[in-house]
C-alpha cells in the first residue's frame, strides 16, 4: 500500500468531492505531518515549529466548522501505533463533522477562512484527509 501525505487533493479527489454535495453528514479524519519549523510563503521570520502554527489554524478553524453547521470531534497527538505498520507515523489527528459536502465546501471558499489557511499551509508537512459517511 502506497502512503503519500500531501497538503492539496489533488483534480481527480477535488472532482470526486463537488459530485453530490449534498451527501452527509461526512465526518473528516485528518492524520496531520507537521514540518519541523513553520515555513511561511510570504517568507516571514518565524520561530515557530510546524505544530506551534498549525495551531494557530486549528484554533481558528473550530469556529469556522460551528458557523457552517459541523462540529469539532475529536483532536489528539499520535503516540505509537497499536495495529499495522507504517514507515512514518503521522503527529497527530483530528476529526471533524460537517452537515454535509457543501458546508465544508462553503466552509474552504469563506474569505476569513482563507486568510488562516496560510498557518496551515505554514505548518503542515502533509496530512492525509479521510472521508466518512
Amino acid at each position: 500500500m502506497k502512503v503519500e501525505n500531501k497538503i492539496m487533493p489533488n483534480e481527480e479527489q477535488i472532482n470526486g468531492f463537488l459530485e453530490n454535495s449534498e451527501i452527509g453528514p461526512i465526518s473528516m479524519v485528518n492524520l496531520l505531518k507537521f514540518k519541523e519549523k513553520a515555513c511561511y510563503e510570504d517568507k516571514r521570520d518565524t520561530d515557530l515549529t510546524g505544530e506551534e502554527a498549525y495551531q494557530l489554524y486549528a484554533i481558528e478553524v473550530i469556529n469556522f466548522i460551528e458557523k457552517y453547521g459541523g462540529e469539532f470531534v475529536f483532536g489528539g497527538k499520535v503516540s505509537r501505533l497499536m495495529l499495522g505498520e507504517v514507515e512514518d507515523l503521522w503527529d497527530a489527528v483530528a476529526i471533524a463533522k460537517y452537515p454535509n459536502r457543501k458546508a465544508m465546501l462553503d466552509m474552504t471558499m469563506d474569505p476569513e477562512y482563507q486568510k488562516i489557511h496560510v498557518h496551515r499551509d505554514a505548518g503542515l508537512e502533509g496530512q492525509l484527509n479521510i472521508e466518512t459517511i
